[in-house]
């Protein structure tokens, strides 16, 4: 069923479990995504694809359901030949195909969806969301992030996820460009060790979400997992909010070659560890699937 409480009426009561990749769940179902529009790009070819992955999640356990529109960008789409007002129904149409994954998972517990919203680094698609530091002011991030927020929020998810977010300056432009919106986000910052991608310490970094009304969470992820509890703990202490946290698998990216590389260290027990130390919203991010989606969620809820 669709929710009758909200997101954050959840956490305040106890543990969400979040969903887990959806490009590695695409992949695995045999669509290649070796494409600037990664995801995205199935939103205009193959949508019933990403219902289907949207409903392997929630199957698996997950509450909270994140929408393919993570590069799903007018520029990005502009690059492909696809004009603005397609662009929209497209962005509009990742939460739908989210919306009728949970009409058809048929659960008894409540269901969310959360409209994807990566950086400015991911409409690049040279891994420099993994960098931050684009050379743009606040004011021209913000210009940017700003239209695909107001049509996203217009179709009606239930959170805003804006996310992987490599550079406190994003983050403060993305916090403006939320404003007035009426939809709540969380605000999840991409980090290595006890700093974002783009350097700045974690503790200033959420700060810039402590006083927003708009943010229902705040946290990390597209991490690895080893960085993950010190994070919970700096985001509950600086922002008094609840946290999120969805890691990769711990394997590494390489945007040159653009494979993974390494092994998985995502455990169990590191998700015990993440919910003792304040995580209210947990799932995975790259190459985090279905399987290890049913572990967290048996974890929180037994």
């Amino acid at each position: 069923m669709t929710s009758a409480i909200t997101l954050a009426e959840a956490l305040a009561a106890g543990p969400v479990v979040l969903d887990g990749g959806m490009s590695n769940q695409l992949e695995s179902a045999g669509h290649d995504l070796g494409d600037e529009l990664w995801s995205a790009r199935l939103l205009a070819e193959r949508p019933e694809a990403i219902t289907e992955a949207h409903l392997a999640y929630y199957a698996a356990g997950a509450d909270v359901a994140i929408t393919s529109s993570y590069q799903a960008t007018f520029e990005g789409f502009a690059g492909r030949g696809i004009g603005p007002e397609r662009a929209a129904e497209l962005l509009t149409l990742s939460v739908e195909l989210a919306r009728a994954a949970a009409r058809r998972a048929q659960a008894e517990r409540p269901l969310w969806v959360a409209a994807s919203v990566g950086p400015y680094g991911a409409m690049l698609a040279d891994g420099s969301e993994y960098r931050g530091r684009y050379g743009l002011s606040v004011d021209a991030l913000e210009r940017f992030h700003r239209p695909r927020l107001e049509v996203l929020a217009a179709a009606g998810p239930d959170v805003l996820a804006l996310e992987t977010v490599p550079d406190a300056d994003e983050a403060r432009a993305l916090l403006r460009a939320v404003r007035g919106l009426g939809v709540p986000v969380w605000l999840s910052y991409s980090v290595a060790g006890d700093r974002t991608r783009a350097g700045q310490p974690l503790e200033e970094a959420f700060a810039l979400a402590a006083d927003a009304d708009e943010v229902i969470a705040v946290g990390v992820n597209c991490c690895a997992p080893q960085d993950v509890e010190a994070a919970i703990g700096t985001a509950a202490r600086t922002t008094g909010k609840p946290v999120v946290a969805y890691p990769n698998s711990g394997e590494s990216w390489n945007a040159r070659t653009r494979t993974w590389q390494g092994r998985s260290t995502f455990t169990q027990t590191q998700v015990r560890t993440w919910r003792e130390a304040g995580a209210r919203l947990i799932g995975g991010c790259c190459r985090v699937g279905p399987e290890s989606i049913a572990g967290i969620a048996r974890t929180l809820r037994g």
